[in-house]
């Protein structure tokens, strides 16, 4: 042997470092071929990595899959088919969050902008089958219970259900892959097949099955990568098994963004053979980078393009305006179709009428209606509304002073708007000027805060507390003339209120429903720059030529929309901090605490909960890993070598790898017996799991159950199933039915506004029982404990109520009238306590109360009185945006009728 090649190390693993059998440790570096080969051709082999010894019988991924498990396989999909899509119609109506995932597939068919917190995979997915099976997107999915109609749920329901039975043959590969036992592999499909949690997840509009789907498939094609890489690295299985990780990679987190934990754990398996390979003297220096170079472009680099194609596709779907304009800057709202806005004048003169932009909080503009504050001055309404509107038009005019002519902005030379110009500003609709005082703000009630408000008459030309100083913050770097004086689009500006000091200032709080929940505008003596900067959008003159200099908004790239989208959905998920009676935390589930209720009606109930044998046995099993790893540990502290035992380290590298326990606990602990009393022991786990199964499976379905037994089955205290829903023997039930709708059975229209959508109505359970009491006053409409959770809107939340406020001619209108709720009802809507009437408090304008009928003439003349009302209101109702109804609609029925939500 030459004298310039090293000695080589000993080929065993080094005391009290565990040598991972999964993971590729190039102690053991790849197998090649070299029965043939000469002693110089086995030197060169070795300085490539390629370890002396027989490839033999390997197969692709290291999967040795008999015949006969390749039949059984078929059978385990057969059985899984079943247990997923029995009964999948059931139920017809609507379950927990299809309310949003549904909906979120009818804006992709209608095209129509929205924001998700989710990356758009799993919704493209199930927006997919929709549209094959001829979805039109009308059906609005509003609330849980709601009857679907015209909508193939079966089919948007088989997108999850299909991808939750692909996850259980995955499971058996990704074992054998692992080189655990068949039995094993058997045992853990059967498992996940008969798992309840995992069930109820697949046979539903949701997104945590596809989820589940792609973590798996992760993990499979990670294994089969591992096991090429441990035989040959660089061969055209290698690289197909690598690139189809990431690509896999990239589809978990454009489901949802908490796969990044799989993303983590792949990365965490990567930077632990990049280590091994780094301490294996064979691996040239060269040789390593090659093998960094190909895990980054095809671990980093691929998922990256993956999931940013994702995205691609949904602003190529989504190209029209919808609900989720408010959260996007104004540059990502001109692209889309409906919000384009025309070129507008660049100068800005004493004159112009102008729509002023807040710059930050979403860019909402400045504001007023004619309404009034209903406390502090009294004075007309000034807010921040993130909608075009006619009532966002204000006009620039001088500072008006004693001695101080005002000026002809008509007819005397075009006076432009610089630094320190002192103007007023005067809202076109209701000819009143921006005014400020020392008077607290409606909400904001602190000291350095004051009240901005609309004030004056027609003809008066304001005073000092009109008075407002632009000051110019800064300019566009391409438009040197707009950091010297005010250009529209161009220049950021604050607005100093003259006789107090503080700024125009607007933050992310809403004020109530007096002030339709628009966001509040104050003067800030202490403001922060960031929420007191301000810009003009559009911008008209009289005495501009037709030919003046204009301006638009710049068109943002794909880079750029993607990056602006990526932070509002993180600032969003940020700002999730708020918690609700069903909420399910996540140190509960190693527990099975307690589940989370999905739907209520006609005397069944869906509830997610686990299998809790399989779950439990889980937890014991992830914890009993952790036990005796630390045991082995501190063992090698005291000198013994466990590590270098073959059989330690291969179940200590796969539960590792794993940590989910139960399967690779299952074949360690059996992995001394024989194969007949493995299977065994096997069979009686799998009996046990299927009847834990089969006992929670009316929760799972929604099927039929019996009081006692739901009540025998509640093993916990925090199950929270609704047993006094169910009825006590199962005879019953062969009389309940999906109720049919009356069309004489009285009801309550919500929404429908001239140029808004279809009314969405709701039965009027106080007319249908005349005899009922009214409510109690202190009846509370929370919902009941034993009702489906309310699927939540995040986006809902932050997104300000789109109810466009009125114009001048509206005026005499009340402003209760805004709120005003279309009800067909012959009960009192208030009810007497202590002498006073409370009313409702929805939002909505209730009438006189109407007294109780001394008979069934004067009922039904009641009710055609009252009938006539609604159809008078429903006339009246102001003109809103298309998505009024969806903004106030759900609220206001469960307010009216709490009962009522999980009922058709």
């Amino acid at each position: 042997m030459s004298g310039s090649v090293r000695a080589r190390r000993p080929a065993s693993p080094p005391p009290r470092f565990p040598h991972d059998s999964v993971l590729p440790s190039h102690k053991y570096p790849p197998v090649l071929r070299q029965d043939n080969l000469s002693a110089d051709e086995r030197r060169e082999a070795a300085s490539k990595g390629y370890a002396p010894g027989r490839r033999g019988q390997y197969t692709l991924g290291g999967l040795r899959i008999s015949s006969g498990e390749w039949k059984l396989l078929a059978l385990i999909l057969l059985v899984a088919s079943g247990v997923r899509l029995f009964r999948l119609s059931k139920p017809n109506s609507v379950v927990f969050d299809e309310v949003h995932f549904g909906k979120f597939a009818a804006r992709y068919i209608k095209t129509r902008y929205f924001v998700d917190v989710h990356p758009p995979l799993a919704k493209l997915l199930i927006t997919a089958a929709a549209f094959i099976f001829g979805f039109d997107g009308d059906f609005g999915f509003e609330e849980i219970g709601k009857i679907y109609n015209h909508v193939p749920y079966v089919a948007m329901r088989m997108v999850p259900a299909t991808l939750g039975i692909a996850t259980v043959p995955l499971s058996y590969l990704t074992l054998r892959a692992l080189d655990c036992r068949a039995t094993t592999a058997l045992l853990a499909s059967l498992f996940i097949t008969f798992e309840n949690g995992l069930i109820t997840q697949s046979r539903h509009i949701l997104l945590d099955s596809p989820l589940v789907f792609f973590t798996a498939l992760t993990t499979f094609f990670f294994v089969g990568f591992t096991n090429e890489d441990k035989q040959e690295p660089f061969t055209e299985s290698w690289w197909t098994w690598l690139v189809l990780t990431g690509l896999s990679l990239g589809a978990v987190v454009s489901c949802k963004w908490v796969g990044l934990f799989t993303i983590a754990t792949v990365g965490v398996c990567t930077v632990f053979q990049l280590w091994m390979l780094l301490g294996d003297l064979r691996v040239s220096a060269r040789l390593w980078m090659k093998h960094f170079f190909a895990r980054a472009l095809c671990l980093i680099v691929v998922p990256l393009l993956f999931y940013m194609a994702m995205f691609e596709i949904h602003f190529l779907i989504l190209g029209s305006s919808g609900e989720g304009d408010g959260f996007m800057s104004s540059e990502f709202q001109q692209t889309l179709g409906g919000r384009g806005m025309k070129d507008t004048f660049a100068d800005v003169a004493l004159g112009s009428e102008v729509a002023i932009r807040h710059l930050n909080t979403q860019g909402g503009y400045l504001h007023s209606h004619p309404h009034n504050y209903p406390g502090g001055s009294g004075q007309q309404q000034i807010t921040l509304y993130p909608h075009r509107d006619d009532n966002n038009i204000w006009r620039i005019m001088n500072a008006t002073v004693d001695d101080y002519p005002q000026y002809d902005w008509e007819n005397s030379p075009l006076e432009y708007i610089k630094h320190n110009s002192r103007i007023k500003l005067r809202h076109i609709s209701t000819d009143k000027g921006l005014h400020s005082h020392e008077v607290r703000p409606p909400v904001s009630d602190v000291d350095f805060q004051n009240e901005v408000s609309g004030y004056g008459v027609a003809g008066y030309v304001g005073d000092l507390n009109d008075d407002w100083v632009i000051e110019i913050e800064s300019g566009d770097r391409s438009d040197k003339e707009s950091s010297k004086r005010v250009r529209t689009l161009r220049t950021h500006f604050k607005l100093r209120h003259l006789m107090t000091g503080c700024y125009l200032f607007s933050h992310k709080v809403k004020l109530p429903e007096w002030g339709f929940e628009q966001q509040e505008v104050t003067c800030n003596k202490n403001a922060v720059k960031a929420n007191s900067l301000w810009y003009i959008e559009t911008n008209i003159h009289s005495q501009l030529p037709a030919d003046a200099p204009r301006v638009n908004y710049k068109l943002p790239g794909f880079l750029s929309k993607f990056f602006e989208l990526q932070r509002v959905m993180w600032t969003t998920n940020a700002g999730l901090t708020d918690r609700h009676q069903y909420d399910s935390r996540p140190h509960t589930w190693p527990r099975l605490r307690r589940g989370i209720n999905f739907w209520v009606k006609d005397h069944r109930q869906i509830y997610l909960i686990g299998n809790p044998f399989v779950w439990w046995l889980s937890t014991a099993a992830v914890i009993a890993y952790i036990v005796v790893r630390g045991f082995l540990i501190l063992r090698a502290k005291r000198g013994y070598r466990d590590f270098e035992n073959t059989k330690v380290v291969k179940y200590d590298s796969l539960c590792g790898f794993l940590f989910v326990g139960c399967c690779a606990v299952f074949d360690l602990l059996t992995s001394a017996l024989r194969p007949r009393v493995r299977l065994q022991i096997a069979a009686v786990l799998a009996i046990v799991a299927i009847l834990s199964f089969s006992k929670f499976s009316p929760l799972t379905y929604g099927n039929p159950w019996t009081k006692s037994k739901c009540n025998s089955a509640t093993w916990l205290k925090t199950w929270d199933f609704s047993c006094n829903e169910m009825l006590d023997n199962y005879s019953q039930y062969s009389g309940v039915g999906v109720p049919t709708p009356n069309k004489s059975t009285p009801v309550a229209t919500i929404g429908g506004e001239p140029g808004g959508r279809a009314p969405i109505i709701v039965e009027d359970k106080l007319a249908q029982n005349a005899d009922a009491p009214p409510p109690a006053a202190g009846d509370s409409t929370m919902v009941q404990v034993g009702l489906a959770e309310p699927g939540r809107d995040i986006f809902a939340q932050g997104n300000q109520k789109e109810i466009k406020s009125q114009d001048t001619a509206s005026a005499l209108v009340a402003e209760e009238d805004l709120k005003e709720v279309s009800v067909v009802s012959a009960e009192p809507s208030a009810v007497v306590g202590s002498g006073e009437e409370k009313t409702r408090e929805a939002g909505e304008v209730v009438g006189e109360p109407v007294k109780e009928p001394d008979s069934q003439t004067a009922k039904t003349m009641e009710g055609e009185k009252d009938k006539q009302e609604v159809e008078e209101a429903h006339r009246k109702q102001p003109e809103g945006p298309l998505d009024h109804e969806e903004a106030i609609a759900d609220q206001v029925a469960h307010e009216l009728y709490p009962e009522a939500r999980d009922e058709t």
